[in-house]
C-alpha cells in the first residue's frame, strides 16, 4: 500500500512532526508513520509519550484540530489530502 515518499510528502510528515514536538514534554518520543492510500491521499499516524496525548489533544481537541488545520493547509499545496491519526 505504501510507496515510496516523494519530497512535499516527506515535507508534510516533518511539518508534524515538527509542530508536535513543539507542544510536547517528550519530543524524542513523537513518531509520525506515513502510509499512502490508493486514493492518492496520505495518512499520517502519530504516537507521541503516554502524559503528552492531554497535551496534543487540548481542551475540547483544538490542539489536535489546529495541527490537522496546519497541516491539511501545507498538503492542499500539492493538490493532496491529507488525514492524521493519534495511535497509542
Amino acid at each position: 500500500m505504501s510507496a515510496p515518499e516523494s519530497a512535499p510528502d516527506m515535507a508534510i510528515r516533518e511539518l508534524l512532526e515538527y509542530l508536535v514536538r513543539g507542544v510536547v514534554d517528550e519530543p524524542d518520543e513523537v513518531s509520525v508513520e506515513q502510509f499512502d492510500q490508493d486514493d492518492g491521499s496520505i495518512l499520517l499516524e502519530l504516537a507521541v509519550a503516554e502524559q503528552d496525548y492531554g497535551m496534543i489533544i487540548g481542551r475540547r481537541g483544538r490542539t489536535v484540530q489546529a495541527l490537522r488545520i496546519v497541516v491539511k493547509a501545507a498538503a492542499a499545496r500539492d493538490h493532496r489530502r491529507v488525514f492524521i491519526d493519534l495511535v497509542d
